[in-house]
C-alpha cells in the first residue's frame, strides 16, 4: 500500500475528491487504483474563514513499487508519498505459545482471568481475553450502564447520590459521561489505537473516529456502544456481575513471594483466581486503601486540579474557524497550556465543545465536577478543565495515597460553598478576589462568600452567559478553594490563555468547581511483565496511573490481556 499524506480538501468537499486527488499526486489515472481508505484526517485553519481538511490514505494499486518510483521523480513529492509500514494489530496466539500447557487446565475457575472495574481498561481486558477463549469474569461495582444512566439523571435531578452508581462508578467508567473522546498522545507503534478504534466501530460508533485527529462518540453514542460490547462478551463466555464490588484480596503467602489467590466480594463471596486485573478507575478510593493495607507497592503522583471554565460555544468558533456558525463542521474545540512565573503548569483539560458541567461526585459530603457533550455538541456553551498542576509536595501528607487526602479537602470544601450543589463564579469577580489582601483569612473568606453571592445574583441578571449544567447549580465564591498559590497560576494562565484566544479571560466567563478527578493520584508499582509485587495482579489503566484517558486506558487494557494470555495455564 502506498501512503499518500497532505492531501488537502477545501470545506465542504465530496468524498470523490480524495481518490482524485490522490492519483494526481501519483501521477496515474483514478481508474488505477483498487482500493483506499482514510487513515488521518485533520483540520487546516491556518487561512480562517477559509477552511480545509488535510487527509492522509492508504492507497492500492499494482505495481505500487514502480508507481512510487515514477512518482518521486518529482522531488516536491519525497514527503508526501512512501510505502506504508502500517502493521495490523495482533493478539497473542495462545494455541501456538511454547509455554501453553493443557488446554484442560484452562476450563478450571483458578485460571479463569478475573477483572476488576469495567471501565475501558476492564471492558477491553476483559473482550481480548475472551476472544483468546480464557473465560474471563468482570467483576463492577456500579450497575450496567442503561441503569447507571437512570442513576445519574436522577441524581442530576434530585441531589439523591448513590454511591456505587454514578458518574465515576458503572459500566463504562467515568468517560461514559464525558464527550466520549479517544484522541490520546500514547505511541501506537503495535496498532493497539487502531485496534481500539475499530472495536469501537464494531459495536456500533462512527466510521470517521478511525481517521479524525481528535475523535470522540459522545455520551449518548458511547452508552450504546458499551451495552452492544457487553452482548458480545457474555457471547464468548464471559460472565459479567454488576453490584460487586471487591472488598479484598486472597494472598498466597510463599516463599518466593507473594502471590494472588482470588478476590473476595462486600458480600463475602470468595472468587478463586491465579490471575487478576486491577483496573479500578481513579476514583476507587476505597480500594486503594485496601490496597495499601494489603502493602501493594504504590506511590503518590502528580495530576491537577482546578475549574470547568465556560464560553459561549459561538466564541470558540469564532476565534478557531473565523466564523460563529460553523455549519456542517461542528463545534469547535481547543487546546491551551501556559507555564506560569512559579513554575506551575496550566493547561485545558476534557475540552467538551457544545458541552455541559456535570455534578460528578461519588462520595457523600464531597462535590466534583467534570465536563461532557452529547454526539452532536449542540449545546450554547463550550466548557473545560483549565487545570493547575500538583505534585505531592502539594499533599497534606506523605502517604502514598497524600494525593487522595488532598482531592477529599478540596471536594468536600466545594460541598460546602455549594450547599450540595455545584458552585459557580464568574471569572471576573475570582480575579478581583484572587488579587485582593486579607489580613484575616478565616474573616476575610466569611465576608468574600457573603459577598460574592449577591455579586453573583446580580451578574446573573446582567449577564448573558449563563451557566450549562447537569445538576443544581448556586452562586458562591470559588478564591477560597483551591491553595492559593493555584489560584495565582490559574490567574496568570487565563491572562495567557485570553491571548491565545480572544474572550477567553473575558469577565463573564463561568467558574464551576472543583475539577479534581483530572487523573489518578496514586500509581501502583508493576514490572516489565506489567505485575505488581503481588505476582498475577496486574495493575492496569487510569486508576493504576498507567493511561489518560478513555483510549489509552483502553490500549493498557489490551497490554495486559496480551500478558495473561501469553501466561495462560502457567502458574
Amino acid at each position: 500500500m502506498i501512503l499518500v499524506q497532505n492531501l488537502k480538501c477545501k470545506i465542504p468537499h465530496s468524498r470523490e475528491q480524495l481518490p482524485a486527488k490522490a492519483a494526481i499526486a501519483l501521477g496515474i489515472s483514478q481508474r488505477e487504483i483498487k482500493a483506499w481508505q482514510i487513515l488521518r484526517r485533520s483540520l487546516d485553519a491556518r487561512k480562517k474563514p477559509e477552511l480545509f481538511y488535510l487527509y492522509t490514505l492508504e492507497v492500492e494499486v499494482d505495481q505500487e513499487e514502480k508507481v512510487l518510483r515514477k512518482a518521486l521523480k518529482n522531488k516536491r513529492l519525497k514527503e508526501q508519498l512512501s510505502i506504508s509500514d502500517r502493521k495490523p494489530y495482533l493478539f497473542p496466539d495462545r494455541k501456538k505459545n511454547a509455554s501453553n500447557l493443557a488446554d484442560e487446565k484452562a476450563d478450571s475457575d483458578l485460571c479463569r482471568p478475573i477483572v476488576v472495574g469495567a471501565g475501558p481498561a476492564g471492558l477491553f481486558c476483559t473482550y481480548y481475553l475472551a476472544l483468546a477463549g480464557l473465560r474471563p469474569i468482570l467483576l463492577e461495582r456500579g450497575k450496567s450502564v442503561e441503569d447507571r444512566a437512570r442513576d445519574v439523571e436522577e441524581f442530576w435531578r434530585t441531589g439523591k447520590l448513590n454511591p456505587s452508581s454514578n458518574v465515576q462508578f458503572g459500566e463504562g467508567g467515568a468517560g461514559t459521561f464525558s464527550d466520549g473522546k479517544l484522541n490520546t498522545l500514547v505511541k501506537d507503534k503495535d496498532g493497539r489505537n487502531r485496534a481500539v478504534l475499530e472495536t469501537f466501530v464494531r459495536f456500533g460508533a462512527k466510521e470517521n473516529i478511525l481517521y479524525d485527529a481528535k475523535p470522540h462518540i459522545g455520551t449518548d453514542q458511547l452508552s450504546k456502544v458499551i451495552a452492544a460490547m457487553r452482548e458480545e462478551l457474555l457471547q464468548l463466555g464471559a460472565d459479567i456481575r454488576f453490584n460487586a464490588m471487591v472488598s479484598d484480596l486472597v494472598i498466597d503467602e510463599k516463599s518466593e513471594g507473594r502471590r494472588i489467590g482470588g478476590v473476595i466480594l462486600k458480600d463475602g463471596e470468595f472468587l478463586p483466581s491465579r490471575n487478576v486485573v486491577l483496573a479500578i478507575g481513579h476514583s476507587a478510593r476505597d480500594t486503594f486503601f485496601m490496597l495499601k493495607e494489603k502493602k501493594l507497592e504504590m506511590e503518590a503522583k502528580p495530576f491537577a486540579v482546578g475549574f470547568r471554565v465556560e464560553h459561549p460555544q459561538n466564541m470558540i468558533n469564532k476565534s478557531q474557524y473565523g466564523i460563529a456558525d460553523p455549519g456542517e463542521l461542528g463545534a469547535a474545540a481547543y487546546k491551551v497550556t501556559a507555564k506560569t512565573s512559579t513554575g506551575r503548569g496550566v493547561y485545558s483539560f476534557c475540552m467538551c465543545p457544545g458541552g455541559y458541567v456535570v455534578n460528578a461526585s461519588s462520595e457523600e459530603g464531597r462535590l466534583a465536577v467534570n465536563g461532557m457533550s452529547y454526539s452532536g455538541r449542540s449545546g450554547k456553551n463550550s466548557n473545560s478543565a483549565i487545570i493547575v498542576a500538583v505534585t505531592p509536595d502539594d499533599y497534606p501528607s506523605k502517604d502514598p495515597l497524600g494525593g487522595i487526602f488532598f482531592q477529599r479537602e478540596l471536594e468536600e470544601k466545594a460541598y460546602v460553598l455549594g450547599e450540595g450543589r455545584i458552585p459557580v463564579q464568574r471569572y471576573g469577580d475570582f480575579r478581583k478576589r484572587v488579587k485582593m489582601e486579607v489580613q484575616d483569612e478565616a474573616e476575610g473568606r466569611e465576608r468574600r462568600i457573603q459577598e460574592n453571592v449577591i455579586s453573583g445574583v446580580q451578574n446573573d441578571i446582567e449577564q448573558e452567559l449563563q451557566p450549562s449544567c447537569k445538576g443544581e447549580y448556586i452562586w458562591t465564591d470559588l478564591s477560597g478553594l483551591l491553595p492559593q498559590s493555584c489560584n495565582q497560576a490559574f490567574v496568570e494562565g487565563m491572562t495567557q490563555f485570553g491571548r491565545q484566544i480572544p474572550g477567553f479571560d473575558r469577565e463573564d466567563a463561568i467558574l464551576s468547581g472543583v475539577e479534581s478527578r483530572t487523573s489518578s493520584p496514586v500509581r501502583i508499582h508493576r514490572d516489565e511483565t506489567l505485575q505488581s509485587d503481588i505476582r498475577g495482579l496486574y495493575p492496569c489503566g487510569e486508576g493504576a496511573g498507567y493511561a489518560g484517558g478513555i483510549t489509552s486506558a483502553a490500549m493498557d487494557g489490551l497490554r495486559v490481556a496480551e500478558e495473561i494470555a501469553k501466561r495462560a495455564s502457567v502458574f
